[in-house]
């Protein structure tokens, strides 16, 4: 199970930093070597937004480890979280320990799987899935395709969250885009130039009875055309997102 494309994950050390790649040159993942906690890329920090719809997520289920920066993140600042994170390479697991990634225990687990695959074994466990599961090509189409985001919404809880990113310049942004409307029924949203290129998608699996805070907000920043209320633009929107991120990390 590793990248078709038969590239290896390149491990750079460059001022106090260890990128993982790729490919030369395009940074998957970084770290802080002083902080390792820290989250220094943007649409990382952005995917964290999830908190504002699930702030006591149960289960979170992630697919793509990379350097392991959300992963990270989230044992250490959402203690009450289970998490499990399905990764298809072994060469990229196999690098855990650089990145610091934390040992398996009965709330942390990095499975070696094809998410595609493993997805349909979730069915109603998850209370947020992140979907951040690229390789040296980008997005694989299948991670992007209507059968996996049929099964994404099976392994979601009712008032479950998916977290997708996704290129803008994908050449199937807007039908990868269409199908999670489609899946999710419309309940889709996304913060406006929250982290450049990377287009971060909420989408909401709607339960039956009353509206929860997931769909409210989902409403509310959809009515908006993406804009968080207040914060009118791209600027605002990552500043929200550093604003959680700090938020998170300043609980005792």
């Amino acid at each position: 199970m590793e990248d078709p494309s038969g590239q290896r994950p390149i491990v750079h050390k460059r001022g106090g930093r260890l990128t993982l790649e790729f490919t030369p040159g395009e940074v998957q993942s970084q770290m802080d070597l002083a902080d390792p906690h820290r989250l220094l890329l943007a649409y990382v920090r952005a995917m964290m937004c999830f908190v504002l719809f699930k702030p006591q997520p149960r289960h979170i289920v992630m697919v793509g480890l990379g350097g392991g920066s959300l992963a990270k993140f989230c044992h250490r600042y959402l203690p009450h979280s289970r998490i499990t994170v399905l990764e298809l390479r072994a060469d990229v697991i196999a690098l855990r320990g650089r990145f610091g990634v934390p040992p398996d225990s009965e709330r942390f687990r990095v499975i070696h799987a094809d998410a595609c695959e493993y997805m349909s074994r979730l069915a109603d466990s998850a209370d947020v899935l992140l979907l951040d599961g690229f390789d040296s090509k980008g997005l694989p189409p299948v991670l992007g395709s209507e059968a996996f985001y049929a099964d994404c919404r099976r392994a979601l809880r009712p008032d479950g969250l998916l977290v997708a990113n996704i290129f803008s310049y994908d050449p199937h942004y807007h039908s990868m885009l269409q199908r999670l409307r489609e899946c999710f029924h419309g309940r889709i949203c996304q913060f406006r130039g929250i982290a450049g290129n990377n287009r971060i998608i909420f989408a909401v699996k709607a339960g039956a009875g009353p509206a929860t805070r997931a769909v409210r907000l989902q409403r509310r920043v959809a009515r908006r055309h993406g804009l968080w209320p207040g914060l009118g633009f791209g600027l605002a929107n990552r500043f929200l997102a550093h604003w959680i991120v700090n938020e998170l990390r300043r609980r005792p």
